[in-house]
């Protein structure tokens, strides 16, 4: 599995199949350039423009951004309800956490999660392998909270999203707070992963991608 980062909750995920899912694409407005993609899965977690302009993704795609049980291209995914506030969505609505069975791997992908998961939702969600999480802040958990959720799901490989870098402007923290409160975190030169499944083997790995 080929994961890369264009910023934000936008990623590229792509399987040994040659399936490629992008979750949360952003408008221009958000201070990084337009993802440069094509898939076969979009998916939405919810309806904001930083999270749901699909028409930067290029492709005949499927768009999820739903709640329920879905299989594209031989694809599993789940999408599980949450908020985007720790108030049951009263301030900022509801979000979706997506989950995907891809090359043998469980990915998740929390959106703008705004709270700790309920026993509920994380048995929804399941063993996870792999995890996308907000670290910022404001509108999403923050740091800390960050890494209760972290240590509620106990994935094998973490990597943080939706932070502040010099290209937004966005009134969120950075991810040093995340990769200190970690301890483990590995800086990469590079926006692109290759993740296999020897690769979930031994300590808790926390890999923060490059911006551009």
């Amino acid at each position: 599995m080929r994961i890369k980062w264009f910023g934000h909750s936008c990623f590229e995920i792509h399987g040994t199949d040659g399936v490629t899912i992008v979750t949360d694409p952003f408008d221009s407005s958000v201070g990084y350039r337009l993802p440069d993609t094509r898939a076969d899965i979009v998916t939405v977690s919810h309806d904001h423009f930083d999270h749901n302009y699909i028409h930067a993704v290029k492709g005949d795609f499927k768009v999820i951004n739903k709640v329920g049980n879905f299989q594209v291209k031989d694809i599993n995914i789940k999408g599980i309800a949450s908020f985007h506030d720790n108030v049951n969505g009263e301030k900022r609505g509801s979000n979706i956490i997506y989950v995907f069975d891809i090359d043998g791997m469980n990915v998740c992908h929390l959106g703008d999660l705004g709270h700790i998961l309920d026993a509920r939702q994380l048995n929804s969600i399941g063993k996870i392998d792999v995890l996308f999480i907000p670290v910022g802040g404001n509108f999403t958990i923050d740091a800390k909270t960050a890494v209760k959720v972290v240590s509620q799901l106990n994935p094998a490989i973490v990597i943080p999203m939706h932070y502040k870098t010099p290209m937004v402007q966005m009134p969120i923290d950075t991810a040093d707070k995340f990769i200190e409160m970690m301890g483990n975190a590995e800086k990469s030169d590079k926006r692109t992963i290759e993740i296999k499944k020897d690769d979930l083997k031994g300590s808790k790995k926390v890999y923060i991608l490059r911006y551009e």
